[in-house]
Parts: C-alpha cells; structure tokens; sequence
C-alpha cells in the first residue's frame, strides 16, 4: 500500500474511533444518563439490569428516581414556566420502536409511567396538556398538589422582580452556591437550575436497547412551551440495529436538526457513538455559527455493543456510566 492510499484509508477510518471504549468486544448489562446527577438515576435502573430485568423497565426505573426528587430540576419539583406553572415532559421507546410520550403535563407525579402506558395502552405516541393529564387519571394516577417546592418558589419570586426571559444556557462553569446532596443538580446565584433534564439509555442482557427522558423544561418558558425531550427523534430515538441516542440542552436546536435520529444514522454509517454525537453537534453549529456560541446541546449515545459516547457544543456537559466494570461521571468532549 503506498502513503497516499494509506492516509485516504486512515482519514476515513478517523470517525470510527471512540475515545471513551474500544470498539472490540461487548458490554452488557450498561446504562449511561445526562450530567452527574445521573449517577443515582444508573443506580437505579443497574438494580433492575443486574438482575436481568430488560432495558424498558431498568430506564423507567431510573427516571421515576430523579421524578422522585423533591427539590430537583425534573419533575414537579422543577422551575415552572412564566405563568408560574411545572408542567412535564417525558418520552419512553424500546428496542421494537415501540415509544409513548406526554407533554404539557400537569400535576401528575411520574410523566415517564404516563408516557409508557402511552405505548402500551394507545394507538398513539404522544398525548399533551388536559388529554394527557385525562389519560393518567383514567389509567390509575392521582393529581397532586398545584405548588412549588421550596426551591422553585424561591427563584421563581425573584424572577419575578424582573420577569425578563433570558434563560442561562451554559451556566456549568459559575461558581454553585448551594447542592442537595453529593450528586444532585448545583443551583447557581441567578437562581437557574444547570441540568434541567435527565436522558437515560441502556442495554440489557439480550442486547436489547432502550431510553427515556423527563424533564420540567426549560424554567420560566412561555406556558404551553414544549422542548425536544418528549418528540421522539428529538429527545431520543432507539434503533436495536444499530444503537440509541439522547440530549440535553436548548431543545429547539435539538428539535430543527432531528438531533437524536440523526446521531443514530451516523452510527448506522459506522461512526463510533462518540463520532456521531460530535457530528450532530457540528450540524446544529454550522447552521448558525454566532447562534452556538450562546447556547448549549449536548448528545449521549450508547450502541448495540455497549459502547458509549458523548459530544456537546461547550464545555460543562458530563455524563454517568454504570456497568459491571465501572461507575463514573465523565466530561464530554465539546466544539467551541
């Protein structure tokens, strides 16, 4: 082989490396989750997968975790929007392409379930707002309280001296000021939450993939707003032949680009799970250049061999691992 045909060969071989596992040999049992605060979220949904649960059940499990936390961005503990409403997002899929998702909704306490009787129980894939919240109730859910947590309320009435809607996007390099234990969400002095939705994947021990997302929104947003976390394709997307993919940040750059399919037909192309969120990332850049730099995505992937990767567009997004072998929070590499 001569150098030319030698550096053509290399050159296009490039994007099939991943810098988080080798591309040789299998993980199974694995779940990976958005930001640090997933690290309980992957305890929960191993405690199901270590026990050869399938993957449905082990994501579920993960995101009722962080739905469960009080004083949390995610779940009715979250920011409200501007009208001083939480209102809930949430999406579910499994190996077939099975999926159901809920968005706009209120006062119920976990949209993830919602969103899996959606799929299981209906024709359909998302229901929204009073039909959504109908739906939940008819299906044994219960309403709770119409109130803020703690947290909330207090950003909330400061937001409300100014009522200006300027959301900080890529806040995870301001100093926290206060956290609700070792691997929850840090709140920062201008009262904004840095992680506002949980994603999580997972591989099972039959090499069947699946994901959800929850979400809160993003806080303080036009009251019937809805971001990519509940559109599949957008938020999340799982194809079992190939691998699945979620997001984190300004939903509606997520949502023009198709993000999470997108990052999946990249995989299907052969680029590693961290190649194919980075090449995603650089779509959404390339549209509007100035646009990026004021804003934060950032992909997760996990292929069908249990191999793992992320890309953001700035620096600050990590995400948590949990396998047999390891348990950890990484950094994902970023473009600007």
């Amino acid at each position: 082989m001569n150098r030319r045909k030698f550096l053509t060969l290399s050159a296009l071989s490039a994007p099939l490396l991943s810098f988080q596992r080798p591309l040789t040999g299998s993980t199974k049992p694995i779940v990976v989750s958005t930001w640090d605060s997933g690290m309980p979220v992957n305890a929960a949904a191993w405690e199901i997968l270590s026990k050869n649960g399938t993957s449905l059940d082990a994501v579920e499990a993960g995101a009722i975790y962080i739905e469960n936390q009080i004083n949390c961005c995610v779940g009715l503990g979250g920011y409200p929007d501007r009208d001083g409403i939480v209102t809930l997002d949430s999406c579910i899929m499994d190996e077939k392409a099975n999926c159901g998702a809920v968005a706009g909704l209120e006062r119920i306490k976990h949209p993830i379930s919602v969103a899996r009787k959606v799929m299981e129980n209906t024709p359909h894939v998302l229901l929204v707002g009073a039909g959504a919240q109908q739906f939940a109730l008819e299906n044994g859910f219960t309403l709770e309280p119409q109130q803020l947590s703690e947290d909330a309320q207090k950003a909330y009435k400061e937001w409300l001296k100014k009522s200006e809607y300027k959301p900080v996007i890529n806040i995870e390099n301001i100093k926290p000021v206060k956290q609700h234990g070792p691997f929850a969400p840090a709140f920062f002095d201008d009262g904004s939450p840095n992680h506002d939705t949980m994603g999580l994947l997972a591989l099972d021990n039959l090499f069947n993939l699946s994901g959800a997302v929850t979400t809160s929104g993003m806080a303080y947003k036009i009251h019937g707003r809805v971001g990519d976390s509940p559109i599949i394709g957008a938020g999340l997307f799982v194809d079992n032949e190939v691998g699945a993919a979620t997001s984190s940040g300004v939903g509606e750059e997520v949502i023009r680009t198709c993000g999470t399919h997108t990052v999946v037909e990249f995989m299907r192309q052969g680029y590693s799970p961290t190649a194919a969120c980075k090449k995603a990332v650089e779509r959404i850049v390339k549209r509007n250049p100035q646009k990026a730099k004021e804003i934060q995505v950032g992909f997760l992937a996990l292929n069908n061999k249990g191999q793992y990767g992320a890309y953001a567009i700035q620096k600050g997004f990590v995400f948590s691992v949990k396998s047999a072998m390891e348990n950890r929070i990484i950094p994902s590499r970023h473009l600007l």
